[in-house]
C-alpha cells in the first residue's frame, strides 16, 4: 500500500484585483476569502442571484445584470465560478485580453495547507465523498469534507480548519477545467460516463476535463483509479504519482489494490470486510466503498477504523435514499441521478417490479442506455418535465415487453400514478436521468418534493 507524503507548500495565489464571475455559492466564498486576504476584488453576475447580498455585509462591490465585460480594465485575475462556461463574454474576452482565469477550486486549494483527498467521476462522487470524509470522522480524525459536495473550498479558507484536518474534496469536470496547478495529495477517479455534453464540447473534452485531477501530481502522492469497464482505463494517470486500482467484480482472474473475492472486499490482498456489512445500496456502493477505504489507508487510517466506518455509513440524502415503506411499496429517492448512466447503475439495484419515475431538463445525452434496464426490471415508468418526448420516443420499445409508460407532466402527477399502481413488494424508484432545471432549482429540491410527497401519501405530514 502507497501512502502519501505531507501536504506541500501551495503555489502563492495570483495578483489582485481580483473580478469574480458568477456570484452563486462558490463565486460568493470565494469573493469573501479573498477581502478577507486583503485582496481587492470585485463581483459580477449576469442574472440577480440572492447570494449576492451576502457580500454587502462583507464590504464588496458587485454588479448584477451585466455580462461584465467592461469590468475588465485593471484587473489581474478573473476568478470563475463552476457554473460559468469559458464562452462566457467576459471570459472569453479576459482570455483574448491575457487576462489571468482561475476557478474557485484552484484558488481554495492555493489558500490550504491541508492535504487534500480529490475526488471526480461522472457518477458516485458525492456518497464517496461524504463516505471517505465518515472514515476520517468515524477515526476521530479531524476532516473537512467540500467542493462540489456543498460548502465551496475557499469557504474552508474563511472558517479556518484545525491542526492535522483532512481536506476532502468533490471535483466536478466543471472545477477541474479552471484547475492550473491543483494538485491533491490524493487523487480518486470512479467512473466515466456521458454527462453534461451540453456544456463540454464532446466526450473528449469532458474526460479531458475530469484527467486534470492528476496532472500535477508528483512522486509521493497517490493515484487512485477505477480499473473496472466503468472507470477511465488504468493508464488515466499519468505524472509520477503511485497508481492503486480497485475493482468491483466478483470472481475476477486478476487481482487489484482492492477487489471483492466470494462477497467480501480485499484491501492490498487481505480481508477488510464483507460486502453485506455495507449498508448502502448496489454494487457501485461497494466500488464506492474500496475508492473510499484505498484513500482513508493511503492517508494514514488503520484497516480496522476504516472497515468499522464503512459499516457504520448510512448513506446520503437523494442518492437511492429510502423515504418510507407504503402499504408494502418502498420509496426510493434517487434524485441525484441526473444522467442516464446514474440511472442504469440505479436500477442494476432492483431485480424486478420497480416503478420509475423519469424525466426533467435534458443535457444533450442520449436516453437509448436506458432501454434495456428498464426493459428488464420495470412495471411502469412515470414521465416529467421537458424530456417527457425524448424519453417516451427512446423506451416505447420496453412498452412491449409489457412496461406501461405513462406522461405525468410534473412529479406530483408522477407520485399519484405511482401510488395508485404499485403493489406490495414493488418499488417506486426517482431516479430522473436528466437535470432538474426545468421545474427545480436544483436535485436537491426535487428530491425534497418527492420525499414531502411520499410522507403526505403516508400521512405524516
Amino acid at each position: 500500500m502507497e501512502y502519501v507524503h505531507p501536504s506541500r507548500p501551495r503555489p502563492p495565489l495570483p495578483d489582485d484585483p481580483f473580478l469574480v464571475v458568477g456570484l452563486a455559492r462558490s463565486g460568493v466564498a470565494a469573493a469573501i476569502a479573498l477581502k478577507g486576504l486583503g485582496k481587492a476584488v470585485h463581483g459580477v453576475d449576469a442574472g440577480h442571484p440572492d447570494t449576492a447580498r451576502e457580500l454587502d455585509a462583507a464590504g464588496i462591490g458587485y454588479s448584477l445584470g451585466t455580462d461584465g465585460t467592461e469590468l475588465l480594465e485593471g484587473i489581474s485575475t478573473v476568478v470563475k465560478s463552476p457554473g460559468v462556461p469559458d464562452a462566457a463574454p467576459v471570459i472569453a474576452a479576459a482570455a483574448a485580453a491575457g487576462v489571468l482565469v482561475v476557478g474557485e477550486l484552484e484558488l481554495g486549494w492555493r489558500m490550504l495547507d491541508a492535504p487534500f483527498v480529490a475526488i471526480t467521476g461522472t457518477n458516485g462522487k458525492t456518497t464517496t465523498t461524504e463516505m471517505a470524509a465518515h472514515l476520517f470522522r468515524s477515526a476521530d480524525r479531524p476532516v473537512a469534507a467540500a467542493g462540489n459536495v456543498g460548502q465551496p473550498v475557499t469557504g474552508l479558507a474563511t472558517a479556518g480548519l484545525a491542526e492535522g484536518t483532512t481536506v476532502v474534496c468533490e471535483c466536478s469536470s466543471f472545477q477541474l477545467e479552471d484547475s492550473i496547478e491543483f494538485a491533491p495529495e490524493c487523487a480518486v477517479y470512479l467512473n466515466l460516463a456521458p454527462d453534461h455534453l451540453d456544456r463540454h464540447t464532446g466526450m473528449e473534452a469532458y474526460a479531458a476535463a475530469k484527467l486534470k485531477i492528476f496532472e500535477n501530481q508528483v512522486e509521493g502522492d497517490v493515484a487512485i483509479i477505477n480499473a473496472g469497464p466503468e472507470g477511465p482505463g488504468t493508464d488515466a494517470a499519468g505524472g509520477d504519482a503511485a497508481r492503486l486500482f480497485f475493482r468491483a467484480g466478483d470472481g475476477l482472474d486478476e487481482r487489484y489494490d482492492a477487489d471483492l473475492r466470494d462477497g467480501t472486499i480485499f484491501i492490498d490482498g487481505e480481508p477488510l470486510m464483507p460486502e453485506s456489512d455495507l449498508k448502502v445500496l448496489g454494487r457501485h456502493n461497494v466500488a464506492n466503498a474500496m475508492a473510499a477505504a484505498l484513500a482513508a489507508i493511503s492517508m494514514g487510517l488503520g484497516r480496522e477504523q476504516v472497515a468499522a466506518g464503512l459499516a457504520s455509513f448510512q448513506g446520503v440524502a437523494h442518492r437511492l435514499e429510502a423515504v418510507g415503506e407504503i402499504e408494502g411499496v418502498t420509496w426510493v429517492n434517487d434524485s441525484k441521478a441526473t444522467n442516464v448512466e446514474a440511472a442504469t447503475v440505479a436500477l442494476g439495484s432492483f431485480e424486478e417490479g420497480v416503478h420509475l419515475i423519469l424525466g426533467g431538463s435534458l443535457k444533450g445525452e442520449s436516453f437509448d442506455g436506458l432501454l434495456e434496464p428498464v426493459a428488464r426490471c420495470c412495471k411502469a415508468v412515470y414521465l416529467i418535465g421537458e424530456a417527457t418526448g425524448e424519453l417516451a420516443a427512446a423506451l416505447s420499445p420496453a412498452t412491449a415487453r409489457g412496461v406501461k409508460m405513462l406522461s405525468c407532466g410534473d412529479l406530483d402527477m408522477a407520485v399519484l400514478a405511482a401510488r395508485q399502481a404499485a403493489e406490495a413488494g414493488d418499488v417506486v424508484l426517482l431516479s430522473p436521468a436528466c437535470a432538474s432545471f426545468d421545474q427545480f432549482e436544483n436535485y436537491e429540491q426535487r428530491g425534497d418534493e418527492f420525499r414531502s410527497l411520499v410522507k403526505e401519501l403516508d400521512g405524516l405530514n
